[in-house]
């Protein structure tokens, strides 16, 4: 996933924020990107432009310059670095200066072509075609040099256009998955970055105001505006040209979700986010956004002072951590994966799982095996039924959480889980740990206990013997598709974001009188 957009450090509205450094950097995959010997590419062509154009042979000017003519072959072929004594010598010979011989424009359009084609060939979007190389010499005609420029350029182009198909979203969600386990799901750069924006907010102790959110978008420079007309393909909409950041209508007074929302969307400019060039961009700054806005909620010197306590009482819940902070249990549970492991020493998982038992969000450090795709990833894939993640969906009472042990290939975890809904249907939130950190939880004493085999069909995906004889040749189901997972990617600059709808909307609202927050 190709990701080196640099952020930059937060300015007033309208000013011309300064680059910084990237939170999340993953390394690219190099299917389409540029062969680092480019620059000796061009340096090779301008030498042998040169050379040429006075009528040397490589002999002749090997014999000028003390250098056999292979030697310098390899120099002209960009593919052997020159000294410095003989890129001098290089540059006396052909009437010239190093610094033109390592100008980074090409001498003329044949030479462009001529690197070009070599540039593309390099990829591994090329050579995983299996095609044999070509080589660009005196013979090959200029059009015939243009025509494989130019598929090569059209291949990157179709290639790049995948990039927003649920295969390559999924790729690039996994490879966020992975990066933020090595790190254990913490982040520093944002956590210091929130802590910094709540000092300005005001905050002291407990569940952050709204009061308090509004003082943090006004140090930036923007007013919070809560407007009943916002895009219906938008959850915010930040006006840069006016400091104005708008919100859906504050129905719920004191609701969590538009905390979030004004968060994330002071996220962006705190973090100093430009617009994404891709989808993959687009999920990294998604999941940067996400977890300021739960920095803020529940700020690492609070939230950890609280977790630790509770920890050395051996009565650590997330219902206890969600209600001194004044968030959902989702967001509770997500926050303890930043700060466990880091703060705590403790090492753990965390599922989001709909009713028909497809995950919709995981993550491990603890050795717990989540099922997975053939590209590694996990969403949409079925949790066992053996786990405590759809084993609490068969309860009567679902007002208290779930405790539960399970028996696995991997050891045996403990994990509580509490279960939800909304308009799309039921789901779980489940956090758990290894068998050896569960005396720090509250229900730890539960004899609840599961075993699983899973990714053994046997577990529980197999059906009975005897029901399969009887309805295997007589069953035609139609099964329920995913649409999220499955479903092709929205397009635009940013997915999913009708471009008209914002800009006329910004535009009624441009002439308002911002409300004091």
């Amino acid at each position: 996933m190709a990701d080196e957009h640099p952020l930059e450090t937060p300015s007033p509205a309208g000013s011309s924020p300064r680059r910084r450094r990237p939170v999340i950097t993953i390394a690219d995959d190099p299917v389409t990107a540029p062969s680092p010997a480019t620059g000796l590419l061009t340096l090779g062509r301008r030498i042998r432009h040169l050379r040429t154009a006075r009528g040397l042979t490589l002999d002749q000017l090997g014999a000028a310059v003390g250098t056999t003519a292979s030697q310098l072959s390899l120099v002209e072929n960009g593919r052997r670095e020159p000294r410095i004594s003989l890129l001098q010598a290089l540059a006396d010979a052909l009437g010239t200066t190093p610094t033109d011989l390592l100008a980074q424009e090409p001498p003329s359009r044949r030479a462009a072509l001529e690197i070009e084609l070599e540039r593309a060939q390099a990829t591994s979007l090329y050579q995983a075609l299996g095609l044999p190389t070509v080589r660009p010499g005196k013979t090959l005609p200029t059009d015939a040099l243009e025509a494989l420029v130019g598929l090569q350029a059209e291949l990157a182009r179709r290639t790049d256009a995948a990039i927003a198909t649920p295969e390559e979203a999924r790729r690039a969600i996994t490879a966020l998955r992975l990066w933020m386990r090595e790190r254990d799901n913490y982040l520093p750069e944002i956590e210091d970055a929130a802590a910094e924006s709540l000092r300005h907010g005001g905050y002291t102790s407990g569940a952050l105001t709204h009061r308090a959110v509004a003082r943090m978008a006004q140090h930036l420079g923007f007013t919070l505006l809560h407007v009943a007309d916002l895009p219906h393909s938008t959850r915010t909409v930040t006006d840069l040209a006016n400091g104005r950041i708008y919100l859906p209508p504050a129905s719920i007074p004191g609701g969590h979700g538009l905390r979030s929302l004004a968060l994330q969307a002071i996220a962006h400019r705190v973090l100093g986010h430009v617009q994404p060039r891709s989808y993959a961009d687009f999920l990294r700054q998604r999941v940067e956004i996400n977890y300021f806005a739960a920095a803020c909620l529940l700020p690492r010197e609070a939230a950890v002072a609280f977790l630790g306590e509770a920890k050395r009482a051996k009565d650590l819940a997330v219902e206890d951590f969600r209600d001194a902070f004044g968030v959902t249990h989702e967001t509770a549970a997500q926050r303890m994966t930043n700060l466990m492991t880091s703060h705590l020493d403790v090492r753990l998982h965390f599922l989001r799982v709909g009713d028909d038992g497809a995950l919709y969000k995981g993550y491990e450090n603890d050795g717990v095996r989540f099922p997975t795709d053939p590209t590694g990833a996990i969403e949409g894939q079925l949790v066992c039924r053996q786990w405590a993640a759809r084993s609490a969906f068969e309860r009567r009472d679902r007002t208290t959480e779930y405790y539960q042990y399970t028996d696995t290939p991997e050891g045996t975890y403990w994990c509580t889980t509490q279960t939800g809904s909304t308009e799309r249907g039921q789901f779980s939130i489940t956090v758990g740990v290894p068998f050896g950190s569960a005396k720090w939880f509250r229900g730890r004493d539960t004899t609840t206990r599961n075993r699983s085999t899973c990714p053994d069909p046997a577990c529980c995906r197999r059906p009975e013997p005897g029901l399969a004889d009887r309805w295997s040749a007589h069953a035609w189901p139609s099964a329920a598709l995913h649409a999220q997972i499955l479903a092709p990617l929205p397009s635009g600059t940013f997915p999913g974001v009708d471009d008209s709808e914002v800009y006329a909307f910004l535009e009624r609202h441009a002439g308002s009188r911002p409300s004091r927050p």
